[in-house]
């Protein structure tokens, strides 16, 4: 995932059509909006240059003078969400705009258009661990932002047209067969048939990977649209029977930190973490193995898999 300013705002007149993308650096952004088939970039600097009096809240960055307005800027058709922005006033505040106005930032609407503009969103962490002695603000926490300033705003929900890597099925889905990709690149005649998710936060990568585990249990059983499976990737027949979660803890997940999601005092539930859109699930957030670090975990699934170190 890239960090940095990532709000992304894109066209879908033709196929995935011209992307717009709020974020720098503008090198790092080109190449991901290419891969993903998009066409024209514009970074969130130069869209606030655009409408230069959207964006107030530095004074150092207000214009001395009123700009003429600009009725040239093509019509944004969508929001792409794809990691915490550095300035998040701006970027909330030109999303809110760009919402508001049904992708003209430009001008102004006398009642906000509901539905909304398409929104896709992607890296929910509400936290994530760095060098500080406590989690730092993570994308999950921009989204929840975004989310209660647009209910308070107009009253209304913030519909995402989907949301997309940890803990999402389709992320599972997707490094599934990635996996299976690398194994038949090797040459490996034998199907891969247990995956091991290795990570740090309880309410992303152990529920994730518990979530997909149970995705499997239920595919094998062709019940797999009973986890509300619409709009996943249409594989071939998996060859996987299941997916172990490794919860480390030198990341988010700490034994002995506040806030680690372990249950409360009393035996109450911890808060959850997760996404809005996904259902808290205790069972979920247990992860099959708890490990001090990465070397560890790795040492587990050589163990369970009878390999020598």
């Amino acid at each position: 995932m890239l960090r940095g300013s990532c709000v992304c705002l894109w066209s879908l007149s033709r196929m995935l059509g011209t992307f717009y993308s709020m974020a720098k650096p503008r090198s790092c952004q080109l190449c991901w909006a290419l891969r993903l088939g998009f066409k024209n970039v514009v970074t969130v600097d130069e869209l606030r240059m655009a409408f230069p009096v959207l964006d107030m809240v530095d004074l150092q960055r207000r214009p001395k003078t009123t700009p003429l307005p600009r009725n040239d800027f093509p019509a944004i058709e969508g929001v792409l969400l794809l990691g915490e922005p550095v300035r998040w006033e701006t970027s909330l505040q030109l999303i809110m705009d760009v919402l508001l106005s049904n992708g003209n930032p430009g001008t102004g609407l006398a009642t906000a258009p509901y539905p909304h503009l398409p929104v896709l969103a992607s890296n929910m962490d509400l936290l994530w661990m760095a060098e500080a002695k406590m989690p730092r603000f993570g994308h999950g926490t921009f989204l929840l932002c975004l989310e209660t300033i647009y209910r308070k705003v107009t009253g209304k929900e913030l519909r995402y047209k989907g949301l997309m890597g940890k803990p999402s099925i389709l992320t599972y889905q997707y490094a599934e067969e990635l996996i299976r990709q690398q194994a038949e690149r090797r040459g490996w005649a034998a199907p891969i048939q247990k995956l091991y998710a290795v990570g740090d936060n309880p309410m992303s990568d152990v529920y994730g990977a518990n979530l997909f585990n149970q995705y499997l249990q239920m595919a094998k059983h062709e019940r797999a649209e009973k986890l509300g499976a619409s709009g996943l990737l249409k594989q071939r027949s998996s060859a996987t029977q299941s997916c172990a979660s490794i919860l480390v803890c030198t990341g988010v997940y700490s034994p002995k930190a506040p806030g680690s999601t372990e249950p409360a005092q009393g035996g109450e539930e911890p808060p959850f973490h997760g996404h809005r859109d996904f259902n808290f699930s205790p069972g979920l957030i247990e992860a099959s193995h708890i490990v001090n670090d990465v070397d560890e975990a790795v040492q587990l699934v050589f163990h369970k898999e009878g390999w020598a170190l």
